[in-house]
């Protein structure tokens, strides 16, 4: 298992702040503060660790200081934006079969493993919440790796980037990995400041300030990460071309040689997966032509007064999954050639101590519109099953899904091969607590929709067909007794259903 160190060679890539040739007029009482506030906390820093802590200031800075030119500078122009052109987006049915994986020796796979666990009541990495027959998030795409090489006689890397709130606590769990073939390598994110919305100087002080001040700067960073660790050169030198990357609780995102082999015969250096969007995906980014070039259009970046046409399926038809495939030489020369200018994403927090700060972020599927041929690849569903919310966790651990080598297959017994709509409420939305309202499962091969809210239960065994809405008002309970066959059924009231 390895864990990738900043280069220490000099080649690390940073925006140093001699390398803007800002011209004193222009260079507003912001930056020079922030520059001057940057300065003191590398001075701060003890000699090993200074070099890959003022690349990250400088990163930094240059993101400081690009938003503080959006911020003046003119906006995404709506009457430029159109839907992508046909060679813009390659329906997956068109790309032809994979009869030999050959190139699958030269691929490479990233995890995004930055998250915590806590939005579903769990402490430490997302990556170590147990989804299916008590496999974790990081359990499965082992299994997945390790599976593609056994069966191909190859040896596909497992990428981890984790960030400040998951390395320690991922490191210590891979090492359960050590007995598998499986070549697991980490690195870490970049660790920026937060900014204080009024003053727009850094709110720590010192390099080693209270973790809360500081945050990891979204996916986006993977590029200069994953340059300033050394692993891009490391990759390369080992024969490696391709990266796959995707989020690490997507449980579709398996590597897919017929997109590989399509990455490869077209020569494109970058491959985004989207799917068809449904109203549930109404905020998903998507793609678009803009003055003939693929960009990926995120909600933040939208007009407010055209907000309604973006979540509009009929206009944007698709959206990003967040599984992408790149060619590790053009990452390379995007980076070493300074042409790298994600969109910042501004991320407004409360601290607990009440002070307002913003959190200057990038995504990492921004960067389509720096690789040449780069394209979108439209997917079915299946490579897409996020786990963001305990609804989420209700169908990838139903009857809905079986497990075969690592990856979910969705039941063939189910009719129609699209997953229900759930939506459980408050008191399920913990881990803990959704496990504790079922005493199995349900179900679920003919639901279409479920939606639960209130004080409910359900026994073993229980049956939900069609649409399914279950209320109980506060102060009440419905217990829904094992063997029960709900379809088209709906609960509401001060309800009890007793099992005599």
């Amino acid at each position: 298992m390895d864990s990738l160190k900043p280069r220490t060679d000099g080649g690390s890539r940073a925006h140093t702040t001699s390398a803007f040739d800002f011209q004193s007029s222009s260079l507003s009482v912001a930056a020079k503060t922030m520059q001057r506030e940057l300065k003191k906390l590398v001075n701060q820093t003890d000699a090993q660790h200074r070099r890959a802590f003022q690349n990250e200031m400088d990163n930094f800075y240059y993101l400081f200081t690009r938003y503080l030119g959006e911020n003046k500078g003119a906006k995404l122009d709506w009457g430029k934006v159109k839907e992508p052109s046909p060679e813009q987006i390659i329906p997956y049915d068109s790309i032809p079969q994979c009869e030999d994986p050959v190139h699958l020796d030269k691929l490479a796979v990233l995890k995004l493993n930055g998250g915590l666990g806590t939005t579903m009541g769990c402490v430490g990495p997302k990556s170590a919440i147990e989804v299916r027959n008590g496999m974790t998030f990081l359990d499965l795409s082992v299994r997945q790796i390790e599976f593609l090489n056994s069966k191909h006689n190859v040896d596909v890397p497992f990428i981890l980037m984790n960030s400040f709130n998951t390395d320690e606590e991922t490191k210590r769990i891979i090492q359960k990995y050590e007995a598998h073939k499986i070549n697991i390598k980490t690195f870490n994110q970049s660790r920026y400041p937060r900014i204080n919305k009024e003053s727009l100087q850094p709110v720590p002080r010192s390099p080693d300030s209270d973790i809360s001040q500081w945050y990891p700067p979204g996916h986006g960073d993977l590029f200069d990460s994953l340059y300033n660790s050394g692993l891009l050169d490391q990759l390369i030198a080992e024969g490696k071309e391709y990266l796959f990357v995707s989020n690490v609780d997507n449980l579709g995102a398996v590597v897919d040689s017929r997109i590989l082999q399509h990455m490869v015969e077209t020569n494109a250096e970058f491959i985004m997966e989207v799917t068809d969007k449904t109203k549930a995906d109404i905020k998903g980014g998507t793609l678009i032509n803009y003055d003939g070039i693929v960009r990926l259009l995120e909600v933040a970046q939208v007009p407010p007064e055209h907000i309604q046409d973006f979540k509009s399926i009929k206009k944007f038809r698709i959206f990003n999954t967040n599984n992408l495939w790149m060619n590790l030489k053009a990452i390379k020369r995007v980076i070493e050639d300074r042409e790298l200018a994600l969109e910042v994403i501004v991320n407004e927090k409360r601290m607990e101590s009440g002070e307002v700060v913003i959190q200057l972020e990038t995504a990492v599927g921004a960067a389509i519109k720096h690789f040449k041929n780069a394209h979108g690849v439209n997917v079915s569903r299946n490579r897409f099953l996020p786990v963001k919310s305990t609804s989420d966790l209700f169908l990838v651990t139903s009857d809905l899904y079986s497990l075969n080598h690592g990856e979910l297959v969705m039941n063939p017994k189910r009719l129609f091969q699209t997953v229900p709509l759930v939506k459980l409420g408050d008191e399920f939305k913990k881990v803990a607590n959704f496990l504790s309202r079922f005493q199995s499962i349900p179900h679920i091969l003919e639901l279409d929709h479920l939606t639960v809210t209130g004080d409910v239960t359900f026994g073993a065994h229980v049956q939900l067909k069609g649409t399914v809405i279950i209320v109980a008002n506060h102060g009440a309970r419905i217990d829904i007794p094992p063997g029960s066959i709900l379809e088209n059924k709906v609960l509401s009231g001060n309800l009890r259903l007793l099992d005599h």
